[in-house]
């Protein structure tokens, strides 16, 4: 250890859930990685330089922003020496020290500055510097990222990555490059941990619900109407139907296996819009995939995915290939580009830009923001103390006035400023704070005063209302103003501030936030988070304190389960841990925990938003369920949840996870035997006097297969497909559980490891590995999740088949977790367990002739769930 850093000393008790995570450091920090994911409030800071110190060796921190770089500087200073200050660190990266505190952007300046690369690994080998510490983590994306990346790959480094939340929600690539960097999550503090110590706040998230105006709604309308038009023109436009009969993949599949197997979804694509055409795919089309004539597929319908799909291929991915049809596909194109749909190389018919940004920026929210706050004010009074965040400025409405506020057609700061000014009757209540503009009521200058001399600064009359004052500020930064506006809304001048959040979102501190409106579209959910954690933060001067966090969606009428805003909100939500609105509470994430109804008809939304004003005026109630769901709990684990599917699927070969309907099927069965037979009884007295015993029995026989053969015959292929449910899931858990067992990815105690499975109300069923790490955990969930979805590209398949099984149509493809597929031997020890969990099987290698051929067979026969979610990884408080 460096003679500096062991001088270093922690001057405070360690905070249990912090004591905890350093007691797993040592066996975390074997593979050369400390991956953590610390909420805001955990003490981040202080544990990367306990960290920092532990590993003893030079090191260089960086952070995103000079801010946050001088905050690791002073908590080192403030929490890690007795007697004098640390000397041996620099802020200068060209002058590297024991510890030195930089930026990402001073890094890639560095990386840049050396033409020969290899001088730019030298420089970190001259310096020794063998840790490099990654605040904030979840910015490391492109240019960032490339520069670590390359010295990771070059230099030996522990690296240890701290963050509030990964970037779940990027491209896959984007999350590849991420962990590739960062390792896998070794360690998270959960927030209910925080919230147990009262280092933050109980906090509960809602959602208000608008609709959109009329013009918009026909906006709407009339863009569905005009997609679903072109789509039932397509179904009958005999050329465009003969053109994909000559499609090679069609005319010739035999000619195009390897095409066909490394795009099957084009592939798919054509054969549901043929069937959808009243076209009957021949036989021998579908023999040369590797089906034999009793096997069939039943083709879901032609879907709008599935259009985007097909003609995303023939527009773009396959473009060049089908040159000689150029013509014909220039009038397509221009076609699509008229009605919206085909813009930057990429076909979509949802809408997902049109009709998001209409619904995102809807005025409609702004109304909703009018009654949460004055909802909010009636509750708390004095006491409230509310933010608005905001993506935009739209300084063009500032002189809008009261009487003319039904004409803005955007939110930002300045419309939902200007709402709140003329139907909250705040006044010197209110105020917005930006980068580039400050507004105050001229009531609360004496107060500012009070912080800094007006002297230094300009106010400026609004014209529509000449009681708010717009802030210049004489040669100062704007640093100052911030820390001037921030101090009248901790002292309770301010009670409404709006404000952007590029500038508030992140880094700014104001514990006395205790209702939060994310009225920000913009942006991932890394950021969303990042918000959020400005309101759930304790607040030393309200012990009591507990916050509400307001997210708004506005309804899309043409859609039964609410549209773009919702599935954004839903996706969102799985980075937000917090307490279920249940009547048991328990606490996990995802939107599910709100308990709202899976469709949103507009008939319903003031109901909705009632219930949800009534649930949010109970404070109370928020810390009794935070308090009352902690209780029931110890940590955060991760489970699997298979989601109950509402559509009965048409295709004859399904996995296990779509429907557990065995036991029901053989109930009814049974019922109508046991029926059946009391009826027999009374017939067959008479029919043993007259025919004779032995024609009693062939006629029961007889009559029973009559009646009950096709009943039976269902039965038992029910059961073979599906079994039930959760037992079957359990299993599937068992023999990733043992395999990991077997390949050493386990370093708890086996016997201290148990797989469990359970069926929830709702019908979706979750599997969790109890008693392990978590990175065992998170090794199993991503396993299990890989053999539910619908199949991909794996390397090996199982097959579950028998004689009987093909008899019956029943074969079982499953996907072998990439974890296994690496390499045969691993799969093999997987294909041994799941022999002895789940009986006899195939295994099969995907990159051979034969074993694409069934990869493909295999893709086709889930081709109907293609579209539909049918697992997701789940946190929960056990």
């Amino acid at each position: 250890m460096l003679e500096s850093l062991s001088v270093l000393d922690f001057k405070f008790p360690w905070r249990s859930y912090q004591d905890q995570l350093l007691k797993r450091f040592d066996c975390h920090i074997a593979d050369d990685h400390f991956h953590v994911i610390a909420p805001p409030g955990s003490g981040k800071t202080i544990l990367g330089i306990e960290i920092m110190r532990r590993i003893g060796k030079k090191t260089l921190v960086l952070a995103p922003t000079l801010t946050i770089r001088n905050q690791w500087e002073n908590r080192l200073q403030t929490f890690f020496t007795a007697t004098e200050n640390f000397k041996n660190y620099s802020f200068d990266i060209k002058a590297p020290s024991d510890v030195t505190f930089s930026t990402y952007q001073s890094l890639h300046a560095l990386y840049k500055s050396f033409e020969d690369k290899e001088d730019y690994f030298k420089f970190f080998e001259k310096h020794n510097i063998e840790v490099v510490v990654l605040d904030e983590a979840h910015h490391l994306k492109n240019a960032w990222w490339q520069c670590l990346i390359a010295l990771k790959n070059n230099n030996s480094f522990f690296v240890v990555a701290l963050t509030a939340t990964p970037p779940y929600d990027s491209t896959k690539s984007e999350i590849t490059k991420y962990f590739t960097l960062c390792g896998e999550v070794d360690d998270e503090i959960a927030i209910p941990d925080l919230v147990k110590e009262n280092d933050l706040a109980p906090h509960q998230d809602y959602v208000y619900f608008s609709k959109p105006n009329d013009l918009e709604i026909n906006f709407i309308v009339d863009y569905r109407r005009k997609i679903a038009d072109f789509k039932d023109g397509l179904l009958k436009d005999a050329v465009f139907i003969q053109f994909l009969k000559n499609h090679r993949f069609y005319k010739h599949p035999e000619q195009e296996l390897e095409t066909i197997y490394t795009n099957t979804s084009y592939f798919s694509s054509i054969l549901v819009f043929l069937n959808a055409c009243g076209i009957s795919i021949e036989d021998t089309k579908l023999e040369i995939l590797g089906f034999s004539k009793k096997e069939a597929i039943t083709f879901p319908k032609l879907e709008l995915e599935w259009l985007e799909i097909l003609l995303q291929n023939l527009l773009v991915t396959d473009r060049e290939i089908l040159i000689a049809s150029e013509d014909y596909l220039s009038t397509l194109e221009k076609k699509l580009r008229r009605l919206n749909v085909f813009e930057r190389q990429r076909v979509n018919f949802t809408g997902e830009q049109l009709l998001y940004k209409s619904l995102a920026y809807s005025p409609s929210k702004l109304n909703s923001i009018v009654e949460i706050i004055k909802a909010e004010k009636q509750i708390l009074g004095d006491n409230l103390n509310c933010v608005v965040l905001t993506d935009y400025i739209r300084k063009e409405f500032l002189n809008r006035s009261s009487e003319n506020l039904e004409h803005i057609t955007k939110i930002g700061v300045i419309p939902i400023f200007q709402y709140i000014r003329s139907r909250c009757h705040l006044n010197a209540e209110l105020a917005v704070l930006t980068g580039s503009l400050v507004i105050v009521h001229k009531s609360i200058l004496e107060a500012f005063s009070a912080i800094a001399s007006l002297e230094n600064f300009t106010f400026t009359p609004l014209e529509t209302d000449p009681s708010f004052l717009q802030i210049s500020v004489k040669g100062k930064s704007k640093k100052s103003i911030v820390s001037i506006m921030t101090a009248l809304f901790e002292n309770g001048t301010i009670k409404v501030l709006v404000g952007t959040k590029s500038l508030l979102g992140e880094g700014w501190d104001a514990p006395s936030i205790n209702s939060l409106i994310l009225a920000s579209f913009v942006g991932s959910f890394v950021s969303s988070n990042q918000m959020r954690g400005r309101a759930i933060r304790k607040d030393e001067d309200q012990p009591n304190k507990t916050a509400n966090i307001w997210h708004l969606a506005c309804i899309d009428p043409t859609d039964t389960d609410g549209g773009r805003e919702i599935d954004i909100l839903k996706r969102r939500f799985e980075a937000f841990v917090g307490v279920t609105n249940t009547k048991i509470p328990f606490i996990s994430n995802g939107f599910d925990r709100l308990n709202f109804p899976e469709e949103f008809p507009i008939e319903m939304l003031e109901n909705l938003n009632n219930e949800t004003l009534k649930a949010a005026s109970k404070r109370p109630i928020i810390t009794e369920r935070w308090t009352t769901s902690i209780g029931s709990g110890t940590k955060l684990t991760k489970q699997v949840k298979l989601l109950q599917q509402g559509d009965q699927p048409y295709q004859k070969q399904k996995q296990i996870y779509y429907f557990d309907v065995v036991r029901f099927f053989i109930a009814e069965l049974s019922t109508a035997i046991l029926l059946f037979y009391f009826e027999f009884i009374l017939e067959a007295i008479n029919l043993a006097l007259n025919r004779g015993f032995v024609y009693l029995i062939y006629a029961f026989m007889g009559a029973f297969i009559i009646r009950f053969g096709y009943k039976l015959y269902q039965a038992v292929t029910l059961y073979l497909r599906y079994g039930y449910l959760y037992k079957k899931i359990e299993k599937m858990g068992s023999a990733i559980l043992y395999t990991m067992h077997h390949l050493k990815f386990l370093s708890t105690d086996f016997n201290s490891v148990e797989v469990v499975a359970e069926r929830l109300n709702k019908g979706d069923v979750v599997c969790n590995l109890v008693g392990a790490n978590t990175y065992e955990i998170a090794v199993f969930s991503k396993a299990l999740t890989e053999l539910l979805e619908p199949i991909d590209s794996p390397r090996y398949l199982i097959i579950k088949t028998s004689f009987f099984r093909k008899q019956l149509n029943v074969e079982n493809f499953y996907a072998v977790p990439d974890i296994f597929g690496d390499k045969k031997e691993n799969a093999l020890v997987y294909q041994k367990y799941w022999k002895l969990y789940m009986g006899r099987n195939k295994l099969v290698f995907t990159r051979q002739v034969e074993g694409r051929k069934l990869l493909l067979k295999a893709k086709l026969f889930h081709v109907y769930n293609a579209f539909k979610k049918v697992s997701k990884e789940v946190i929960a408080w056990n």
